[in-house]
Order: C-alpha cells, then structure tokens, then sequence
C-alpha cells in the first residue's frame, strides 16, 4: 500500500544525556509543524579505487552516516505570560538559553556551552524515523501579511528505520495560532532609532552543526555562530536616516521589533548591535523600498539577539 506525505507524527524531547534516546512521546512531545527534507541517511563514503586488468567500479565503503530534517513551525504565543511554548525544545536544541519568569516572561537568548540537544521521532505513515544527539541551526521570517515562520535544519545521529504504526494520541495544545504580521498586530519596529514600516524581515541564527565521528566518538555539535538577517524598509528621506552613510560606517545601533498585543502572546525580538550591510534600492508596488543585509553583534556575549515573550 502506498504511503501518505501527509500522515506525519512528529516528537521531539529535549535530552538529559547528549545522545542518548529520551523516548519522546506522542502524547507529551508532539510538535505542530511542517516537516521537509527528511533525510535518515546522509552518509559519506569511501572509494575502494583497486587497481584490477579491466575497467570498472571498485565499489565504495560507508564510512559515517547521520541523518537530517528540516522543521517549520508558526511563531505563536502561548496561554498565559511565563508559559513555555511547544516549541522551545526545538531552539533550546539550537544553542539558545531558556529563561523564564514565573506569569510573566520566556526569554529566549543564545549561548556559548552547555548546549543542549533532542531526541526527534519523525513518524511517516507506519515508518519510524529516529533521530538522537539532535542539534540545530534557526532562521525567523517575518514577512508583512504573512505567518511568522522559524525553520530549522537539524542534525542528527542515524538509527535504523523501523516499522512503527502512526502514533493517534497526539496533543497540540501548547502550539496556539499565531498572529498575521500587519498593522494591527505588529504594532512596533525600530531600526538604528528610526521608528518605520518593514515589508520583510528576517533573521540567520548562523549555527556551525557539525557531525563528527571518530574512533571513540560520534556526536553533533554547534561549533561556532554568527547571526545575520536582512531586511526591506520604505526609502525615507536623508534629514529622516542617512541609511547609505550609516552601512559605510558600519553603525552599530540596534533593531526592536513588538509583535502581539495579548499577555503571552506578546513577542519583543531585538539585537542590541546591529550593522547595516549593502543597502540597495528595489521596486515595491511602485514604491522605492530599500534592502540591507544585517549583521546581528553581542554587546556583552550571548546578547546578539533576543526573543522574549510576554
């Protein structure tokens, strides 16, 4: 019988020993996403490359194998300030700390050791897909009249597919709808202290995940980050921000943006230092709209961006 792309279960837990299976649990650990590039073999392999009278393949050898998928899930608020989202194993796996403040906020801010990894089962129609040691790398998009969107590529260590049927018990209550990004909910952006409409933005969390085996060893880590975005704002004039002379000095100065109006549903993304990079003019509706890349740097570490919620 032929297998459905859209019977999915997807679980992920958050690891108390790096590597090591948490059983994450379709009723506890289900995750209201969108799941592309699943990939239970990414492998690497050797050629044998023997010399023998005839022409001909010698054949090649697996010598390491993970396993990759990439996750998207709506950028929503949970139901009450200082409740944790469904999602926040999923960035706590991507180097990001998770501060929360008791009925009133989660702060989530990145990190530089002790990061923390997941155990992700990707169910597909009576196949089971496991995946341990799991780390991440983020990307936010924030597009007027669109969903505010997080994907993340994650890697994993490789485990033998198995068949498994589709798990029925799944729970999404912690996964709320999230809000249009428009005039009503948006409802401030700043940039360089110029308070002003975006058409799209987004941000890079910029993570090296690296897989690594050796004799001994097989792990994945985030070995280093650099966090940048663009971003695509109505043209103002010169006496407003002189965006052109601001990118050629390399300005640090910082980006805010509130999106929600409701009590723990209220996003406050900011970058206390962030550089403006290659302005260019582009055509909106008629509109001259101005495009730059963005350069997101730590005031005092671990500082370069911030998403709380409240």
């Amino acid at each position: 019988m032929a297998k459905l792309m859209r019977n999915v279960v997807l679980t992920c837990k958050e690891e108390t020993t790096s590597g090591t299976d948490i059983v994450p649990t379709s009723l506890a650990n289900s995750i209201l996403a969108r799941v592309s590039d699943a990939q239970p073999i990414s492998a690497e392999f050797a050629d044998r490359n023997n010399v023998r009278p005839y022409l001909g393949s010698s054949g090649k050898v697996a010598v390491s194998n993970h396993s990759e998928i990439t996750v998207e899930f709506e950028l929503a608020g949970t139901a009450a300030a200082g409740d944790v989202p469904g999602w926040g194993p999923l960035l706590k796996a991507c180097g990001y700390g998770e501060t929360v403040v008791a009925v009133t906020s989660v702060t989530y801010k990145p990190i530089s050791a002790s990061f923390k990894t997941v155990t992700i089962y990707y169910y597909l129609d009576g196949l089971l897909h496991k995946m341990v040691g799991c780390a991440g790398s983020p990307s936010f998009s924030l597009n007027s009249r669109g969903i505010p969107m997080v994907t993340i590529k994650f890697t994993g260590l490789y485990s033998t597919t198995t068949d498994v049927a589709l798990p029925t018990d799944s729970v999404y209550t912690a996964f709320l709808a999230p809000q249009a990004v428009n005039k009503v909910n948006t409802t401030a952006f700043t940039l360089h202290g110029v308070s002003t409409p975006f058409d799209t933005l987004s941000i890079d969390g910029g993570n090296t995940v690296v897989y690594r085996n050796m004799p001994t060893l097989e792990e994945v880590i985030i070995s280093d980050r650099k966090v940048s975005g663009s971003i695509s704002i109505p043209m103002t004039s010169v006496a407003t921000k002189a965006w052109h002379d601001t990118a050629l000095a390399g300005t640090l100065a910082a980006l805010s943006m509130t999106h929600g109006a409701v009590a723990g549903k209220i996003f406050t993304i900011s970058g206390p230092k962030v550089q403006l990079i290659n302005p260019q003019y582009a055509d909106k509706d008629g509109v001259v709209m101005l495009n730059m890349g963005l350069d997101f740097q730590p005031s005092s570490g671990n500082d370069e961006l911030s998403i709380a919620i409240t």
